[in-house]
C-alpha cells in the first residue's frame, strides 16, 4: 500500500529506540490524574494517540521530587503507583510506541488566580502573572534536586518508559535559572550563562549516569521568551551550543514565550502565520548538529508535516493540540483520509478547560478521552426513526450526522444555503479561518451518513410537521439582544446592527469609511473582538465599550493576551466600566458613556455606526407549536440557552447518540 506521506511516516532511529514515524503527540495536560495516581483514563488517552498513529508520546509534568505533591499530576515515588506506571509504559509498548516521562516544575510561574505559596525559584523576584515569590533553594538543595530527579527517572526506566524529556522553557523553573531576569545567584547555580544553565547541564550528566545510553533523553528550551534580560535567538543559541557539547541529548526542540505577558506564544493561534516557530527552530538546530530536532507549534495539517520532514527542517513533528481533536490524525493521514481527520481549529479550548480545574475538552472532538474514541463512527440504533433537524450550526449538523450515522432517516432544515450557522461567519473574521474545519468536517460526514438538507428555508412548525417526524432536534440558534440604552421605536429597523449583522455587512467589504465605529460589548467572546478587528479596516476609528473592568473575560488567558495584544496594536480604543448613554446628541454623531464607578465620562464624536454585542436571546418559537402537535422535542445549542461552542458541540453529540 502506498503512503501518502512518505517522509511523514518513515521510521527513524531516536538514540536507543526506532520509530516506527516522525509523528510525536507533545506532552498536554489531562486532568485525568485523580489524587497523584496513574488512572485508567490516563492510560487509554495516551494509548489511543499511539494506536492512532504517533509513534512517540510525551506525558504531562509528573511530580518527580519528593516535594511535588500536587495531586493533579502522578507521584512517581509512590509505591502504590509501581503497578500503574507498568501498565502504562506496557500498553504503549504493545501499539509499537515509546512513552516518554516530562520533567518539569513550574518554579514560581502561574497563570491560575492566586499565588502559590510552595514555589521554589532562583531568586527572589515575583512571577509576572501572578506575583508569586518563590523560595529559594540553597546550593545543596539544588543538587539535591538534581538527584531526586535523575532517581525517578531510573524509576520510570524501570517501569518501561523509553524515555524522559526536561521541560525548560515555557518560564518554567529551568528556564527561569537559565535567564538572567530571573537569576540573581551569585552561587554555583547563577552568574554567568554557563552557570545558571549549571542546573540543566548537571542534571542531564546526572541523568546518563543513572539511566544509561540506553534511555531516550529529549530536552525542550526557550527559543525566544519575548523579555528583557530573558532568552533571545542569540542566548538560545548559545544555550544549544552550551548543552550540545554535553554530548546527552537524543532530541531537542524549542518553544515560545513566557510565564508573562508573552504566555499566548506558547499556543499559537490563526491570527499569525501557521508553524511560526519551524524556521527559526530549523536555524538554533544548527548548533546542536546530530540530534533529533522536534518541529513544534501550530502545525495542524499532515502536508506541513511531510513538508518539514522531507525539507530537512526537522526528524520529528510535534503535535498536541491536534491530537487532542484527533487521536487518529496519524493513521488517517497515512491512509489518504485527510478530510476525515477532525482538525485542531487553534481555539485554546482546551488549555482553557485544564487551567480552569476541568478535564482537557476540545470544540472539535466532544469524545476526548472515551474508550471508543479512536476513529470514532456511530454503532447502528435498535429502530429507525424519522429525524427532522432546525438548524444547520454546529450542534444541529452534529446531531444530524450522528443520527444519520446510527441509521435514522435525517432531514435538515437551513434557513441559509450552507451548513455552520454563526460558526461560519466567525470563521470569515480575522483569525477565525480553522473554524471551517468543525463544519465542513460534520457536512462531510452527514454527506457520508445520507443526511437530506432543504436549504433556503426557514422552517415553520407546518414544514416540520410535513414530514411526519419521530423527534424533532431544534438547533435555531440564538439572537443578540436588544440593548436597553436603545429606545424600543429603533428595533428593526437596521440602523443598530448587533455584532453578527455588523460581520455579516462589513466581511466582504473592501472600501474603508471615514468615520467611527463604535461596539458595545457585553459578550466578552472572541467573536467580538475579531468583529472589533474588521471594523478597524472599514472604518478610520473604532471604539470599544464595555461594562466590565477588562475584555475578554470569557476567553482562555492565552487568548485575552493576544486580543488585548492585536486590539491595542492596531489602534482601538477601549473603555472600560462604562455603559452607553443614549441621547438627542447621536443626530449630530456624538455619543457619551457613563463611568459606572464614578470615573469620567467619554465623549465619542464622528459616530458613522453603533453595534451591540449583547447577550442571546434563544430563537426557540418553533418549540411550543412542536410541543403542541405532540411531537417529541430535543433542544441542542444556543435554542436551549445560549452557550459555548465547546458545549454546543459536545450537546449535539450527545442528541444524536441518544436518538
Amino acid at each position: 500500500m502506498s503512503v501518502a506521506y512518505p517522509h511523514l511516516f518513515s521510521p527513524y532511529r531516536l538514540g536507543p529506540v526506532t520509530l516506527k514515524n516522525r509523528i510525536v503527540h507533545a506532552s498536554m495536560s489531562t486532568r485525568y490524574v485523580v489524587a497523584g495516581k496513574v488512572t485508567d483514563r490516563l492510560i487509554l488517552y495516551h494509548a489511543t494517540r499511539v494506536r492512532g498513529g504517533a509513534a512517540m508520546t510525551v506525558t504531562e509534568p509528573l511530580n518527580l521530587l519528593k516535594r511535588q505533591q500536587n495531586p493533579q499530576k502522578v507521584m512517581v515515588r509512590a509505591p502504590e503507583n509501581a503497578e500503574g506506571l507498568r501498565r502504562w509504559a506496557s500498553e504503549i509498548r504493545a501499539a509499537g510506541s515509546h512513552l516518554i516521562a516530562q520533567i518539569q516544575d513550574p518554579g514560581r510561574g502561574r497563570h491560575q488566580p492566586g499565588r502559590n505559596h510552595d514555589a521554589i525559584g532562583p531568586s527572589s523576584l515575583p512571577d509576572d502573572l501572578s506575583w508569586t515569590v518563590p523560595h529559594v533553594p540553597t546550593t545543596e538543595e539544588v543538587a539535591q534536586m538534581i538527584e531526586e530527579f535523575a532517581e525517578s527517572a531510573y524509576i520510570l526506566q524501570q517501569a518501561g518508559f523509553s524515555g524522559v524529556e526536561i521541560s525548560a522553557g515555557h518560564g518554567h523553573l529551568f528556564h527561569q535559572f537559565m535567564a538572567r531576569r530571573s537569576n540573581l545567584r551569585t552561587d554555583r547555580y547563577g552568574g554567568d550563562l554557563e552557570g545558571r544553565l549549571r542546573l540543566l547541564t548537571e542534571l542531564l550528566l546526572a541523568l546518563r549516569a543513572r539511566c544509561g545510553r540506553e534511555f531516550v533523553v529529549g530536552v525542550k528550551l526557550p527559543g525566544e521568551d519575548g523579555q528583557v534580560d530573558g532568552i533571545d535567538l542569540e542566548t538560545s543559541a548559545e544555550v544549544t551550543r552550551l548543552l550540545h557539547a554535553t554530548g546527552t541529548m537524543d532530541y531537542l526542540t524549542w518553544c515560545w514565550g513566557s510565564h508573562a505577558d508573552t504566555l499566548d506564544w506558547h499556543l499559537p493561534d490563526l491570527h499569525g502565520p501557521r508553524s511560526p516557530y519551524v524556521e527559526k527552530i530549523a536555524a538554533l538546530a544548527k548548533h546542536a548538529p546530530g540530534v533529533a530536532i522536534g518541529a513544534l507549534g501550530l502545525i495542524t495539517d499532515p502536508n506541513e508535516g511531510e513538508r518539514f520532514v522531507r525539507d530537512g527542517l526537522a526528524d520529528l513533528v510535534m503535535l498536541g493540540r491536534p491530537l487532542v481533536t484527533d487521536p487518529a490524525w496519524g493513521i488517517k493521514a497515512e491512509q489518504g483520509r485527510e478530510a476525515q481527520i477532525r482538525y485542531c481549529v487553534s481555539c485554546n479550548t482546551c488549555w482553557g478547560a485544564i487551567v480552569g480545574g476541568g478535564l482537557l475538552a476540545c470544540d472539535n472532538n466532544p469524545r476526548v478521552g472515551l474508550v471508543d474514541e479512536l476513529d470514532w463512527w456511530p454503532k447502528p440504533a435498535a429502530k429507525r426513526r424519522r429525524v427532522v433537524v432546525v438548524g444547520a450550526g454546529v450542534a444541529g449538523m452534529e446531531a444530524a450526522w450522528v443520527a444519520a450515522a446510527r441509521g435514522h432517516e435525517v432531514t435538515v432544515f437551513s434557513s441559509s444555503a450552507e451548513v455552520g450557522g454563526k460558526t461560519r461567519l466567525h470563521a470569515l473574521l480575522p483569525g477565525g479561518e480553522n473554524l471551517s474545519s468543525i463544519y465542513d468536517y460534520q457536512r462531510l460526514a452527514a454527506s457520508r451518513a445520507g443526511v437530506r438538507f432543504e436549504f433556503g428555508l426557514r422552517a415553520s412548525a407546518d414544514d416540520v410537521l410535513a414530514l411526519q417526524p419521530d423527534v424533532v432536534v431544534l438547533a435555531t440558534g440564538a439572537t443578540p439582544a436588544w440593548p436597553s440604552y436603545l429606545p424600543e421605536e429603533y428595533r428593526g429597523e437596521g440602523l443598530f446592527p448587533d455584532v453578527r449583522e455588523a460581520a455579516a455587512s462589513l466581511a466582504t467589504r473592501t472600501t474603508r469609511e471615514a468615520g467611527t465605529a463604535v461596539l458595545v460589548d457585553q459578550d466578552h467572546t472572541a467573536f467580538t473582538y475579531a468583529t472589533a478587528e474588521l471594523l478597524l479596516k472599514r472604518f478610520t476609528r473604532v471604539v470599544l465599550v464595555t461594562p466590565r473592568p477588562g475584555l475578554a473575560a470569557e476567553e482562555p488567558l492565552v487568548n485575552r493576551q493576544g486580543i488585548y495584544r492585536r486590539l491595542y496594536a492596531k489602534g482601538v480604543e477601549i473603555v472600560t466600566l462604562s455603559e452607553l448613554v443614549f441621547d438627542d446628541d447621536f443626530a449630530d454623531g456624538v455619543l457619551t458613556t457613563r463611568h459606572l464607578l464614578g470615573g469620567p465620562a467619554t465623549r465619542i464624536e464622528g459616530v458613522a455606526l453603533l453595534a451591540h454585542a449583547t447577550a442571546r436571546v434563544p430563537d426557540d418559537a418553533l418549540a411550543a407549536p412542536l410541543r403542541a402537535a405532540g411531537v417529541e422535542l430535543r433542544m441542542v445549542g444556543d435554542c436551549y440557552a445560549p452557550r459555548s461552542l465547546l458545549v454546543a458541540t459536545r450537546e449535539g453529540h450527545a442528541t444524536g447518540n441518544a436518538l
